[in-house]
């Protein structure tokens, strides 16, 4: 119908059209409505109804593109004026949406349920066989084809709606709820993908939101409460992604979250900042990154402790994580070698970024967090197995049973999931704090006496190619300074006095100093002992001395004044300099606001041609798409007269043929036609002429003997049919006779009878 109808009467029109089943001719029907240019006058309350039928018809009809574009165009008209009847039409769309992919579950459940015979019959051989080359629908097929279209449907509008609401500050709490129920859908039906698209969709928004400040209606960050809004969403956000295991969307996460709490004037929620810690142990973790992951549970830990009371036990856990993380981070890191100055400034690039993620002015080391969590007593509240490592590892200098010592408190350790995640970390603290241990004892040792050292009880054994391969790995880094030399199977520790290696750290517990040491500080320990000799020994240093000092104080004594009024004087000037610094700074203001709203001018100007432009060539569109309608509707007429009157069409080539050309089509085919007919017609009487003659040629001479046949048989019935009459004439007679004589008794009594009634 033509978009001129009044909306009072578009949804009685709409109604009627659905009671005679044509849903689809009354969407089209409240879709010319909802984009007619005469709809921009009518009111709200009017267009409000004609809108929720309309999404209700999208909706069953499962005509996504309509609705984007009906919903794109309501929100043009009703964002001025009326923001909550937007609000109602979006969520209509969604939980309708949302009822259609439950009752399509429901319906594949059922069909599920009904190819189901017998629930007690068992699964035989034969039937898994079959099962596998059967055609029939399984559960997962009978999902696929009812209900993943819905759930398809159901994201798009997600999509429609979150696009729709975006960057609009009256919008804005429909966006995060819808943002919310999107995360929701993803959880629910496990969706990596969609989720990593939604995640990537949000991005983009804040940042369009962040670059068109000047829009009306435009999204503020500055706004404490429309932060803590956003805040909230990637929150939600990083909690889905946890819980996906999208470690990576679960990082970018984090990052966003960093970059608003950076931007908000507000503190944080404690409870949000719990939640924030604790997903970034959990990301740090499965990335490997265990100096990191020790770092953010001990701001985790910390804070917990800030927020809410934990009970003893609660404490003892989350204290001996703590310390486990930092015990666990590796002294020599496990990644691949890699030199080279671009390397080592892309790895501190990371390290402050990551700093900054967790609030750190620089980044932590193994040191600097052990040092952090015995400084706040975590020793005494962790459990005793984790005491006693702690004590093996970083107090105690027992290289030669270090091993064995451990190897009962990794047995309990991998009774706890949650502690038993640091076991493979714990074998590279272990290996380097004995091979530090034994260079400070050791020259040279079998390697099979180290193997037998590095003695774990399965399945924490270690293979001497793991501890080659370890060795290999520390060397590279610098951090032990070993020879192997297969050809006798020994370790050989260096003892060049000149190295610079870090065998023994300061890390590590030293048992004491070692050549290199010794030899690095000589000159310092020289340098010492003559500077405390001359000051004993030589009177005119320490005279020239106490006479330095004397003349600095009286230089200082006699600039007082001049240092005091040069500070005023200063100050003068600097006050002066701010003064003009706010006039200049308020007078760019001005003009950066002037700027703003002649821009803001220009852009809404903009806006409206933009948009009269798309309204002029949608109406175009429409005009073109209704005159196309007639044109198709015409040539369907057409070609249905030809189909009935016989006239076959080539497939494929309807589409591409006006009506014109389909009549020139009809009268070519219609002539041709007959004459086929006038041709076979002709051919046809000529034949049946030549074969009536054939006929009759061969049908004169017996057409005499059929003749003469005919006679004697004619004449034989003539006489049978005669013999027979005159048989049935004698016998008629003979009847007759015989009843002529039976009424002959009754003559005399009825002529007596007769003169009785004459005589009275």
């Amino acid at each position: 119908m033509a978009p001129h109808v009044r909306p009072e009467n578009v949804l009685k029109r709409a109604e009627e059209l659905l009671a005679v089943e044509q849903a689809g001719d009354a969407l089209n029907l409240l879709h010319e409505i909802i984009t007619s240019k005469r709809t921009r006058n009518t009111p709200i309350a009017s267009l409000e109804p004609i809108m929720l039928r309309f999404v209700e018809l999208c909706v069953q009809l499962r005509r996504g593109k309509l609705a984007k574009e009906g919903l794109y165009t309501y929100k043009n008209v009703a964002q001025n004026t009326s923001v909550g009847s937007i609000e109602v039409v979006l969520k209509r769309f969604i939980d309708l949406s949302k009822e259609k992919v439950n009752e399509a579950q429901e319906q594949a459940d059922k069909i599920a349920l009904d190819t189901i015979d017998d629930l007690e019959a068992s699964e035989t051989p034969e039937s898994i066989m079959l099962s596998t080359v059967s055609t029939e629908q399984s559960k997962d097929r009978t999902d696929r084809a009812v209900v993943t279209p819905w759930l398809k449907f159901l994201w798009e509008a997600y999509r429609t709606v979150l696009e729709i609401l975006r960057n609009n500050a009256r919008l804005e709490i429909m966006y995060q709820a819808t943002a919310i129920q999107a995360f929701q859908f993803c959880l629910k039906y496990a969706r990596k993908t969609e989720f990593r698209r939604l995640c990537e969709l949000l991005r983009n928004h804040l940042q369009s939101a962040s670059k068109n400040l000047s829009q009306v209606h435009a999204i503020n960050l500055n706004d404490p409460d429309t932060l803590q809004r956003h805040l909230d969403t990637r929150f939600a956000q990083l909690n889905a992604a946890v819980e996906l295991e999208l470690w990576q969307e679960a990082f970018r996460s984090v990052e966003d979250i960093h970059t608003l709490l950076t931007i908000s004037k507000r503190p944080p929620k404690p409870a949000m900042m719990v939640n924030y810690y604790e997903k970034l142990t959990k990301i740090f973790l499965v990335s490997d990154n265990y100096l990191f992951h020790a770092a953010a549970a001990s701001r985790y830990h910390n804070l917990r402790l800030q927020t809410r009371p934990m009970t003893e036990a609660e404490a003892s856990r989350s204290a001996s994580i703590v310390l486990l993380s930092a015990i666990a981070i590796p002294v020599i890191s496990t990644s691949r070698f890699r030199a080279g100055m671009y390397d080592v400034d892309e790895s501190k690039h990371k390290n402050v970024r990551l700093s900054g993620l967790l609030g750190l002015s620089k980044a932590p080391s193994r040191a600097s967090l052990l040092k952090e969590a015995l400084s706040k007593g975590i020793l005494s509240r962790v459990r005793p197995e984790i005491n006693a490592l702690y004590q093996i590892l970083e107090v105690d200098f027992h290289p030669l049973s270090i091993c064995r010592k451990i190897s009962p408190i990794m047995s309990e350790l991998v009774k706890d999931d949650e502690l038993a995640r640091y076991i493979q970390p714990l074998h590279q603290v272990i290996l380097t704090r004995l091979f530090q241990q034994l260079s400070q004892v050791y020259d040279s040792l079998k390697l099979d006496f180290v193997v037998k050292l590095v003695d774990f009880p399965a399945p924490f054994s270690v293979s001497p190619t793991t501890i080659e391969k370890f060795i290999m790995n520390g060397c590279k880094k610098g951090e032990l300074a070993i020879k192997i030399n297969h050809a006798d199977d020994s370790l050989t520790f260096e003892s060049d006095v000149y190295a610079t290696s870090k065998a023994a750290s300061d890390s590590a517990v030293q048992l004491q100093p070692t050549p290199t040491e010794i030899v690095r500080t000589e000159l310092s320990r020289l340098a010492k002992a003559l500077f405390a000799t001359v000051n004993l020994v030589d009177t005119d240093y320490i005279s020239s001395v106490a006479a330095a000092k004397e003349a600095a104080l009286q230089r200082a004594v006699s600039g007082v004044a001049s240092e005091h009024k040069a500070a005023l004087e200063r100050k003068n000037v600097i006050e002066d300099r701010l003064k003009q610094a706010e006039t200049i700074l308020q007078k760019r203001e001005e003009d950066e606001s002037r700027k703003r709203a002649l821009k803001l001018q220009q852009e809404q100007a903009a806006e409206q041609t933009r948009l009269a432009e798309e309204m002029r060539k949608r109406e175009l569109d429409r005009i073109r798409r209704e005159q196309d309608a007639i044109m198709e509707l015409e040539k369907r007429k057409i070609a249905d007269e030809m189909i009935s009157k016989g006239i076959k069409i080539a497939p494929g080539t309807l589409e591409t043929m006006d009506t014109a050309q389909l009549r020139e089509v009809e009268i070519e085919q219609t002539e041709k036609r007959t004459k086929d007919i006038s041709e076979r017609m002709r051919l046809t009487a000529k034949r049946i002429d030549h074969l009536e003659r054939a006929y009759r040629k061969a049908e004169i001479p017996l057409l005499e003997q059929d003749y003469e046949k005919q006679k004697l048989a004619d004449k034989a019935l003539h006489e049978e049919r005669r013999a027979a009459q005159i048989e049935t004439a004698k016998a008629q007679f003979e009847a007759k006779v015989l009843l002529k004589k039976r009424l002959r008794r009754m003559v005399p009594d009825y002529e007596e009878y007769k003169e009785r009634l004459l005589h009275m």
